[in-house]
């Protein structure tokens, strides 16, 4: 990803979580495990689901998408991780790092966007039952995912453009792990007011859209749930919105933290980009295995099954 370079910086050095040795081959080691874990979880989740037809339905349609989000972002941020925790320089050149910065929003924007789908699926799904076949279509699902990643695109778009705009002049230490907007806006020597209110008010516009899909979503679920007589009856309802309620908050509480405020250097800035960037996605695979029966049946039967390509159907 060639970008337009006016700045005196060729490079950047991130300067990541620890200059102790000792620590970084502990790091290492660990963001390795949970690195191995997280392609693990997603591609056995992506698969579980194409190699059983009765998996083929527009949750599990999301569901599939959201591991293959998961799993591309991840990998933005935690190999070039791995290479700095045993390398002396840590050094990104200026276009690595701001491709780095276009596709972790690129596919953060993405995964919020389908978050906030799988919300309004479980929507149709609780509070309309008999059309639920009619409204979530093959063709309507497909087309929402498409937007999900389009959606993602203008939103990386948006963040990208200004930051690249931007003078940089010295010094070239980013106090993060990987690039990002706010860590790159602290080195510039150039004004960041602009880019302050574009990239607030972008994140802005997209938390609270999703934020009102996600609230009026799960006010009429929540409505539907109570009119259930049967406790037994509201309990198995409301566990299959459990583990979404779960993985949102996951996910986007530790966004709106850090994007929903100006530039500043907070040490905790750090650990919480690596809980979101890094745990989250080896997190929800697991969230949704462990309390998701057909997923775990079928992930049993796929043992010792030959493989085969099915035909998927979205109903």
């Amino acid at each position: 990803m060639a970008v337009r370079n006016e700045s005196g910086v060729s490079q950047f050095i991130l300067r990541g979580l620890s200059n102790t040795p000792e620590l970084e081959i502990l790091f290492f080691v660990v963001f390795l495990i949970v690195y191995l874990f997280t392609i693990a979880g997603n591609v056995l989740i992506m698969v579980t689901i194409y190699m059983h037809s009765n998996l083929h339905s527009p949750m599990y349609f999301f569901l599939s998408n959201l591991s293959f989000l998961d799993l591309c972002f991840s990998t933005v941020t935690v190999p070039k991780s791995l290479v700095n925790f045993l390398s002396q320089s840590k050094t990104i050149s200026f276009n690595e790092c701001i491709a780095q910065l276009f596709f972790l929003h690129f596919f953060g924007g993405a995964e919020a966007f389908n978050l906030t789908l799988m919300a309004y699926d479980r929507y149709v799904a609780i509070c309309n039952p008999l059309r639920y076949t009619t409204i979530m279509s093959r063709r309507v699902c497909l087309y929402l995912v498409i937007g999900t990643w389009v959606g993602g695109f203008l939103h990386s778009f948006m963040q990208t453009l200004p930051t690249i705009q931007l003078s940089f002049c010295g010094p070239n230490e980013v106090n993060h792990l990987f690039c990002d907007v706010h860590p790159l806006s602290l080195l510039a020597c150039s004004s960041i007011f602009i880019n302050e209110i574009l990239s607030m008010a972008n994140s802005g516009s997209i938390t609270l859209g999703c934020f009102l899909v996600l609230v009026i979503s799960y006010i009429y679920i929540i409505s539907t749930i109570l009119k259930i007589h049967s406790s037994e009856g509201r309990w198995k309802v409301f566990s299959t919105c459990a583990s979404h309620l779960l993985v949102v908050t996951l996910f986007f509480g530790p966004c709106v933290f850090i994007y929903m405020r100006p530039s500043v250097t907070f040490s905790t800035d750090k650990m919480i980009s690596v809980f979101y960037t890094i745990l989250t996605p080896l997190l929800n695979p697991i969230i949704y295995t462990l309390r998701n029966k057909e997923v775990k049946k079928a992930m049993t039967r796929l043992k010792g099954r030959k493989v085969s390509i099915p035909e998927i159907h979205i109903n």
